[in-house]
C-alpha cells in the first residue's frame, strides 16, 4: 500500500474513533435536550426551560451522595462570596417571617454602613431605591440591596409604628471567620477568656480565603506573650470550607508527619501532606479543641491531625463524620457550578473520617473527644449559650426580641434559613454570601466542607424558667473543661521540670 493511502487511512480510522467517542459522550446530553424540547413543547402548562434545566440537574447529582449538587447562576455568586469573605453590599442580616411580607433586618454586621446609617434589628425593608418591596420574596430583596461599591442605595424601613427613611453607602463587607470570647468598648474582639485571661480563646466559623490570615494574625500577637498558659480553639459548629485552609492551619501547630492524605476512586492515594519545618504555637504550649456533632470535614481534618499527633486534647462531643473532597466545576462559562465529590480523606493513622450512610456509632468515622473529655452543653442550655455568642457577634441584638428569628447567620443580605442548605454543608445553596472555590492544585477548588448547622430547639417556652446565667462560661461545660486540662497540663509539666 501507498504510504499516502496509508496515512489517509490511518486518519479516518482515527477520525472515526474521535466521532465514536464524542458520539457516545453526547448521547445522553442529546437525550436530556430532547426531552426538555418535548416538554416545552407539548406539556399542558407553559413551563420555564431554566427550571427544567435545574430540575434535570438536580435529579443527576441526586443519585450521588449528600455533598455533590448543582449550583444554578442564581446561588453560585453567593456561594463564592463566603469562600471569599466578602461582597458588596450593605452588610445585613436579614430574614422573613412571613412569606409575602416585607422582610427584616435581623442585625447590622459591626462597622457595617448599615449600621453607621442607623438600620436597627428589627426594620422592616419597605423600598429599596423608592420601589416597594414589601411583597417580594426574601433574595429578590437582598438583590437590590447588593450593588458596586461606593453607590448609595435609598431605603425606608418600618420602624415600630413609624416610617424611616435612611442612605446607605455600599462597600466591601468582611466576612470574618475568627472570632474571640467577647468585644471590648470599641466591639474588638478580645482572645482571652473573660474568666481566665490567660487562656488564648479562639473561634473559628469556617475555613474560607482568608481564615489561614486571620488566625495568623491572633496568634502571632498573643502566643508569644508570657501571661499566656494556653489555647483553646473552638471547632464547635464549624461545617468546614476549604481544604488547604485546614492544612495550613495544622501547619501552625505541627512542625513534622502528616496532616491528611486523600484516595480517589478505587482506594488510590492521590495526595499525602505533611507538615513544614517550625511551628506558630510553640510545641510547649498546651492546646485543646472544642467539636461537636456538627463540625464537620475541614474542622474534623484539623482535629485529627492534632489529635494523632498528640498536640491537643480534643474535648465535646464526637465529630459529624464528613470525610470527602469536593471540586468546584463551573458551568456555562462560569455561570453555574457542579460541586463534585472526587476523593475521601483520611486522618494521620489512616483511620476513616467520613460516616457511610449505613455506618453506626461503633463504627469508625469523625473523630472523637480523648478519654474523659466526651462533654455535653445541656439541652435546656443550649438556646441560651448560642444567644450569648450571637450577642457577642452582633451586640445590637442584646435586649432586643427576636425570638422568632432562627438565627442561623450566615449569609448577610439574605435569608438565614438557606445557610444550612445541604443538609447540610457549610458551602451553602442560596444566598448572597456563599462559598466558591479556592486555588489549588486542580482544574477546579478543592473543599472540604460542611455539615449541617445546629437545629434551633424546639418548644423553648415548655421548659421550667431558670435563672439567667451571668455568662457564657457559666453555661459552657466543654470550654471550662478545656481549661482545666490546659491548667492540668501545665501542673504535670511544672512537676516534671521540678523533679
Amino acid at each position: 500500500m501507498l504510504p499516502r493511502n496509508l496515512t489517509l487511512l490511518c486518519s479516518v480510522l482515527v477520525i472515526s474513533f474521535a466521532c465514536y467517542v464524542i458520539h457516545q459522550r453526547t448521547r445522553t446530553a442529546m437525550m436530556v435536550g430532547e426531552a426538555l424540547e418535548m416538554i416545552d413543547r407539548f406539556y399542558v402548562e407553559p413551563v420555564d426551560r431554566r427550571t427544567l434545566l435545574t430540575s434535570a440537574m438536580a435529579g443527576m447529582t441526586s443519585t450521588l451522595d449528600q455533598h455533590s449538587e448543582y449550583i444554578p447562576p442564581v446561588s453560585y455568586q453567593a456561594f463564592q462570596d463566603t469562600i471569599h469573605q466578602e461582597f458588596a453590599g450593605i452588610g445585613i442580616y436579614v430574614d422573613q417571617p412571613v412569606e409575602n411580607e416585607p422582610v427584616r433586618v435581623i442585625t447590622p454586621l459591626v462597622g457595617s454602613p448599615a449600621l453607621l446609617a442607623g438600620l436597627m434589628p428589627g426594620d422592616a425593608i419597605l423600598e429599596v431605591d423608592h420601589e416597594y418591596v414589601g411583597d417580594l420574596d426574601i433574595r429578590s430583596v437582598s438583590e437590590r440591596l447588593r450593588g458596586p461599591i461606593a453607590t448609595t442605595v435609598e431605603l425606608l424601613v418600618q420602624r415600630g409604628d413609624e416610617k424611616v427613611k435612611l442612605s446607605v453607602k455600599r462597600d466591601t463587607i468582611q466576612l470574618e471567620s475568627v472570632i474571640g470570647d467577647h468585644r471590648d468598648e470599641n466591639n474588638d474582639w478580645v482572645f482571652r477568656v473573660r474568666q481566665q485571661p490567660d487562656i488564648v480563646y479562639v473561634r473559628m466559623t469556617s475555613f474560607g480565603d482568608k481564615t489561614v490570615s486571620e488566625l495568623r494574625n491572633v496568634l502571632s500577637r498573643l502566643v508569644p506573650k508570657s501571661d499566656v498558659s494556653g489555647l483553646v480553639l473552638d471547632l464547635r459548629g464549624n461545617g468546614g470550607g476549604l481544604l488547604h485552609a485546614a492544612v495550613e492551619v495544622c501547619d501552625m501547630f505541627l512542625s513534622s508527619g502528616k496532616i491528611v492524605s486523600t484516595k480517589t476512586r478505587g482506594g488510590v492515594v492521590e495526595d499525602e501532606v505533611s507538615a513544614t519545618a517550625g511551628t506558630l504555637v510553640p510545641p510547649r504550649m498546651p492546646v485543646a479543641i472544642l467539636i461537636d456533632e456538627h463540625s464537620a470535614s475541614a474542622s474534623e481534618i484539623v482535629a485529627a491531625a492534632l489529635q494523632d499527633h498528640g498536640r491537643a486534647t480534643i474535648v465535646g462531643t464526637r465529630s459529624y463524620g464528613k470525610g470527602t473532597v469536593q471540586n468546584i466545576l463551573p458551568l456555562e462559562y462560569g455561570r453555574s457550578a457542579l460541586r463534585l465529590t472526587v476523593a475521601k480523606y483520611y486522618r494521620p493513622s489512616d483511620k476513616n473520617i467520613h460516616r457511610g450512610i449505613d455506618d453506626t456509632e461503633e463504627d469508625v468515622w469523625g473523630v472523637s473527644p480523648d478519654p474523659g473529655m466526651n462533654v455535653k452543653v445541656p439541652e435546656e442550655d443550649l438556646r441560651q449559650l448560642a444567644r450569648f455568642w450571637e450577642e457577642a457577634s452582633y451586640p445590637s441584638l442584646k435586649n432586643r426580641d427576636l425570638a422568632d428569628a432562627h438565627l442561623k447567620l450566615v449569609d448577610p443580605d439574605r435569608q438565614v434559613e438557606s445557610a444550612a442548605d445541604e443538609g447540610t454543608s457549610q458551602p451553602q445553596k442560596e444566598s448572597s454570601e456563599q462559598e466558591p472555590p479556592s486555588p489549588e492544585n486542580k482544574t477546579a477548588p478543592e473543599t472540604a466542607d460542611s455539615a449541617p448547622d445546629a437545629d434551633t430547639p424546639e418548644n423553648e417556652n415548655s421548659q421550667t424558667e431558670r435563672p439567667h446565667p451571668k455568662s457564657a462560661w457559666d453555661l459552657d461545660a466543654p470550654l471550662r473543661t478545656a481549661v482545666e486540662a490546659i491548667r492540668s497540663t501545665n501542673g504535670a509539666a511544672s512537676r516534671a521540670a521540678a523533679a
